[in-house]
């Protein structure tokens, strides 16, 4: 096991996480089967990641199915990995109470569908997989409390909610004392930091929020294998992913990331490696989830830990100078 790998606590509990992870989305299921995902899983392992992500929503179900069997058939002990799954969007097509609603009928039958799955017992982390403005949040509060107190899992949090619906969110559990939001999925990446370093500013010391963070190569355009176009294979290639396209092929976002490349080559990294360490130097990122289709992507994505000491504040001030250019 890789000893350069850090741990950090989810906001203010006492979870400790991988500083990086690896996640499921876009791959499990589209284009990776168990076999391949045993292998990226282990590789991850070995690194020392003990942190792995996914959502009900992913591929319609079948990515937690991949991830439990291939846990279940690497025999890994439950208490070794930390695992978190998400549920908002459902799976069975726009029947109501069964998608894109955060109630209470639709959650406590959610986690019961996800570990199913997952062929588990409990997952750590149940995230809301965004937020639903057609339910109370005193309603969903109670509901993520429930399960937490159920055992079915263990941490909730939220994904890509707004400021002020998680501090509404953590301030009813406070009154009721009920569990709170301990942890926020946000993207985070170069070219999208807004949200994480802005609207949450107050929040990361006012109730102590954790972020796990997705898309730490703004899917794939950190890379810099768009900078000619879109690769036939390549995630912007599939079915679905023309919204993917036009911001993949921006000149404007090409060339930033042509200066980052020299950078990059400057510190002796590659450019994914510089974007996901970039991300995990902002002390109030938990973890940054990334993700693969092949091993080799995921020895290269962790990699970047040996990037993070090589980010002095003279290389962060040149980065943000090439980003806000």
């Amino acid at each position: 096991m890789a000893t350069n790998m850090e741990y950090r606590r989810v906001g203010r509990s006492g979870l400790q996480v991988s500083a990086l992870s690896f996640g499921s989305w876009v791959t499990f299921g589209t284009q990776i089967d168990t076999t391949l995902a045993k292998e990226c899983l282990t590789a991850a392992r070995d690194a020392g990641v003990n942190f792995f992500d996914n959502a009900e929503a992913y591929a319609g179900g079948e990515s937690e199915r991949i991830m439990g069997q291939a846990i279940a058939e690497l025999g890994w002990e439950r208490h070794s990995y930390v695992i978190s799954t998400k549920i908002f969007w459902g799976i069975h097509g726009d029947m109501v109470n069964m998608s894109n609603t955060l109630n209470r009928k639709y959650l406590l039958q959610a986690i019961d569908g996800s570990l199913e799955r997952m062929g588990l017992d409990f997952v750590d982390l149940l995230y809301c997989h965004r937020s639903d403005p057609n339910t109370p949040i005193e309603e969903t509060t109670r509901a993520m409390s429930d399960i937490v107190a159920s055992g079915k899992a263990l941490y909730w949090g939220t994904s890509e909610w707004s400021a002020d619906e998680i501090r509404a969110a953590w301030e009813i559990a406070e009154r009721h004392h009920l569990h709170k939001p301990i942890v926020e999925q946000p993207q985070y990446n170069m070219f999208e930091s807004r949200r994480v370093e802005r609207e949450y500013a107050r929040l990361y010391e006012d109730i102590g929020l954790g972020l796990t963070i997705w898309s730490p190569l703004a899917s794939g355009l950190l890379t810099g294998k768009y900078a000619d176009g879109i690769p036939e294979g390549s995630r912007a290639s599939l079915p679905g992913y023309e919204w993917l396209r036009a911001m993949l092929t921006d000149p404007g976002k090409n060339e930033k990331v042509r200066q980052l490349g020299e950078v990059a080559e400057r510190l002796g990294c590659t450019l994914s490696q510089l974007a996901i360490a970039w991300c995990a130097s902002n002390p109030h990122v938990s973890s940054v989830i990334t993700g693969a289709s092949r091993v080799e992507q995921v020895h290269e994505n962790l990699g970047a830990m040996d990037v993070l000491a090589k980010l002095t504040p003279e290389v962060l001030g040149e980065i943000r100078a090439i980003i806000r250019g």
